[in-house]
């Protein structure tokens, strides 16, 4: 499900004094992701045949290559708490496409997102080449997910998802759904696993709508990537990484999406 609100988004206006910026801020972009890429793909073979599924070196690509998005989209990262380090899993609340520069920026994860994005033009070539994990978001398949991401985890790899399942106008927290959170709770899982919950909240300059970095409905990708291209300064973006919840403490998938929701929640609130 999307969500949507009954306040129209705002519009993407951009002067035509912008535009200069908007083309070499775009060129500059596009050069940094797509070499980036490139340079991923070359070490990712080679990776691949010495260390299988580990992934001890392109997680650092990728991570460079966001940095510098955020750096040429003028978006600073104010970074608070420490990013999980044993294995599990980081939850966060989502807002805009903005958060996957920003949560890669701020650690090396790898995102599990819904099975449609993998055949988005573009978008679903660059997720599936970072080691993105689709899954289809169906309790009938709760078991084969957790076989996926036991594989993953058991790997070193940092997983990270959205409960909320949508983004949102980056106003609020959506209620988190549970049902991603049974995979985590299994009895090949939940004995050495945590998750970490993570408050994503955006600031924008004085004078703006506060919703312009969101992006979140029906809204498309292009006209809203090239508004925050034309903006002098985008604005900051606060991540606060609460204290890792462990799951065996958990009694249920609910129990555990209630202590992460809650948690992401009021560091939310509190930073705004």
């Amino acid at each position: 499900m999307t969500w949507t609100s009954d306040e129209k988004p705002p519009e993407a206006v951009i002067p035509l004094s912008a535009w200069p910026r908007v083309v070499l801020r775009g060129a500059f972009l596009a050069l940094l992701i797509f070499g980036g890429l490139g340079v991923h793909m070359l070490l990712r073979l080679p990776e691949r045949l010495v260390f299988g599924q580990n992934r001890p070196l392109t997680p650092w690509i990728t991570q460079t290559v966001c940095r510098g998005a955020l750096a040429i989209m003028r978006l600073s990262l104010q970074i608070e708490g420490q990013a999980l380090r044993d294995r599990g899993a980081l939850v966060a609340n989502h807002a805009s496409w903005l958060d996957i520069f920003v949560l890669n920026g701020a650690a090396r994860v790898f995102f599990v997102s819904k099975a449609e994005v993998s055949d988005w033009p573009g978008i679903g070539w660059l997720a599936r080449a970072t080691g993105t994990v689709f899954i289809r978001r169906d309790r009938r398949e709760a078991a084969s997910h957790a076989a996926t991401l036991e594989a993953r985890l058991r790997a070193g790899h940092k997983l990270l998802f959205f409960p909320e399942g949508t983004s949102s106008d980056a106003q609020r927290v959506l209620p988190f759904k549970t049902t991603l959170f049974a995979a985590f709770l299994s009895p090949e899982l939940r004995n050495f696993l945590s998750v970490q919950p993570v408050s994503v909240i955006y600031h924008v300059p004085a004078g703006r709508d506060p919703r312009s970095l969101a992006w979140w409905g029906d809204m498309a990708f292009g006209p809203h990537l090239l508004r925050v291209l034309s903006q002098p300064c985008a604005g900051r973006v606060r991540l606060i990484f609460h204290p890792p919840l462990c799951v065996a403490d958990m009694p249920d998938r609910k129990a555990l999406a209630f202590a992460c929701e809650t948690a992401v929640r009021a560091g939310f609130d509190r930073a705004r």
